[in-house]
């Protein structure tokens, strides 16, 4: 797999993991990639709304997403400068930091809020990081 596709690859993981992949229907432009602190926040607002968290949990995700996602794209970074090309690297360097917000969340989050998070599609995001781990 060459360069591109390894980004492909990448961007494609975040965008699912993230559930943000809203590309903008007005413009036809190519919109401008999100910065880690916009990137927290969104996600931080849309779990504020589906999960009804009150500020202090609000903080907690955006502070959250905003260290372990910059850590995200640096050891991408690293891989890339290393020349890295297997995506199994890049798919397992994506699952670990997915897992450690997972932990955070669930530190923070209460039972309910846990569960309706798991619902959500976290859940089946982690039963296919155990499968991929699993291998």
């Amino acid at each position: 797999m060459n360069f591109f596709g390894m980004k492909h690859t990448i961007l494609t993981i975040a965008a699912v993991f993230l559930s943000l992949g809203a590309a903008s229907a007005q413009s036809q432009q190519p919109a401008k990639p999100l910065t880690v602190e916009e990137r927290a926040a969104a996600e931080a607002n849309r779990l504020e709304e589906l999960l009804k968290l009150d500020p202090a949990q609000v903080f907690y995700v955006d502070s959250t997403l905003q260290h372990d996602l910059a850590a995200l794209e640096a050891e991408i970074k690293d891989l890339q400068k290393a020349k890295v090309e297997s995506p199994d690297l890049y798919v397992a360097v994506s699952d670990k930091w997915a897992e450690r917000i997972d932990r955070s969340y669930e530190r923070f989050f209460r039972p309910d809020q846990w569960a309706r998070y798991l619902k959500s599609g976290a859940a089946r995001a982690q039963k296919a990081r155990d499968k991929r781990k699993r291998k």
